[in-house]
Formats: structure tokens, C-alpha cells, sequence
């Protein structure tokens, strides 16, 4: 049992937090994480106060506090719930490619695609909880005290894998100049995660920047441009 059954004489003790009944194992803890999720890609870490998100669950504070200890554990494990099905999606992308890479454009537009469409697909089609983490990814990346190093603990082993890849298809590129290109890769994916819908105003909604298919084609070759560009200089 989650807690002891009061008796004369004896307080209550509670072990932990319980669940509503019949509820499934784990169901409170998603709500927590779903409704976290969405709240810190809204208003940022900061923004945000454990009783926004335990209001939003259904949750008592004490649930939270028992599955992530502190609001900065509760991030972390929002973060790094979909950062593994990415970089999955992202290593699986890599492996059907990797085989067959060799100096030139097609292995560059190859690499770029294999990081970047996993991401843009989930994002369009993987519902309203892969929006929201989208959109957290770019607040993320764009955020100066501590966004470089929550980076870096999720996604940099496979950034190492995309410029590995990277050197086999400009050999004669300078490390230095594929980590600026990676660098200017990843602001403009960021900008479209973001999705602020500038590029609609801009166009008079020519454009779209939630049409998956436009973006990803020309994020591609416009990035595999830049990649080159940086190896001839």
C-alpha cells in the first residue's frame, strides 16, 4: 500500500504520493511531463512555477517533488525523454547513409538531410506534444546561461557523428570551418522550430514555416551550400 492505514494512537504515515484509483502505474508522472512540456515551450524555464504544472496535471506538488526532486529535475527529464527518440532517429538516419559517403555534394546534402528531417517530421507530424518540444529545442539553444550545456549533454554525440561524416565528404575542409558551418546549420534549424511565423509575414504567406516539405528541401540544399562554400574558402 502507498501509506499506512490510520489506527488508534498512531499517526499517519505517508511513504509517498499515490494515484487516483485505477490509474494506470506511471499515468500521473506523463501528465506531468506532458504538461511541463508544454508549459516551459510557452514561457521558458523561468516562467514557469511547479504549481503552474502540477495544476495542469492534476497532481498534488508532492507527486512532483517525488518523481523529480526540483523543478530543474522535472526540465531535465522533459528534455531528454524526446531527445532520445531524436538522436534514435537521427543514428538510424546516419547508418543507411554512412556506407556509401565519399568527397562530394551528394554525401553533403545526404548528412544534412539525415540531421535534419528526422526532426522536422516529428515536429510536423508527430502531434501536438512534438510541437511544444520543438519549440522548446529552439528556446533551448537560444538561451545564453545554460542552454549550451543542456545542448550538449543531449545532442552532441550526434553532432560528432554528422561532421565525422562531414569529413569523409570535404576532406579538405578545416575542422574549424565545419564547426562554423554546424554552428550556422543549427541556428536556422532552431529558427524554424521556433515557428514565429515570420518568414509568413515576410511573404505575405507565400511561405509557410510549417510547411515541412519546403523547409526541409531547402534547409538542405541551402545548408550544403554553406558547408561548401566554408571548405573552398
Amino acid at each position: 500500500m502507498d501509506s499506512e492505514t490510520p489506527s488508534a494512537g498512531r499517526k499517519r504515515v505517508r511513504a509517498r504520493p499515490g494515484r487516483p484509483r485505477g490509474e494506470q502505474p506511471g499515468a500521473a508522472r506523463e501528465r506531468l511531463l506532458d504538461s511541463a512540456e508544454t508549459l516551459f515551450a510557452l514561457h521558458g524555464f523561468h516562467g514557469v512555477a511547479v504549481r503552474d504544472v502540477t495544476h495542469a496535471a492534476s497532481v498534488d506538488v508532492a507527486l512532483l517533488h517525488y518523481h523529480f526532486n526540483t523543478k530543474r529535475g522535472l526540465f531535465d527529464a522533459v528534455f531528454s525523454r524526446r531527445a532520445e527518440i531524436l538522436n534514435q532517429d537521427r543514428h538510424d538516419a546516419f547508418a543507411l547513409i554512412e556506407p556509401d559517403l565519399k568527397p562530394g555534394r551528394a554525401s553533403i546534402l545526404a548528412l544534412i538531410d539525415a540531421f535534419v528531417r528526422p526532426v522536422l517530421q516529428r515536429c510536423a507530424h508527430g502531434g501536438p506534444g512534438w510541437k511544444s518540444y520543438c519549440a522548446l529545442l529552439a528556446l533551448v539553444n537560444n538561451t545564453p546561461d545554460w542552454g549550451g550545456e543542456t545542448m550538449a549533454r543531449s545532442f552532441d554525440p550526434v553532432v560528432h557523428r554528422l561532421t565525422a561524416g562531414m569529413k569523409k565528404a570535404l576532406p579538405e575542409a578545416a575542422d574549424e570551418d565545419l564547426y562554423w558551418a554546424f554552428h550556422f546549420l543549427s541556428g536556422a534549424l532552431s529558427l524554424t522550430l521556433a515557428d514565429t511565423g515570420r518568414i509568413d509575414l515576410l511573404s505575405n504567406h507565400l511561405c509557410t514555416s510549417h510547411d515541412v516539405a519546403a523547409v526541409t528541401d531547402r534547409m538542405v540544399a541551402y545548408c550544403a551550400a554553406g558547408f561548401m562554400a566554408l571548405a573552398a574558402r
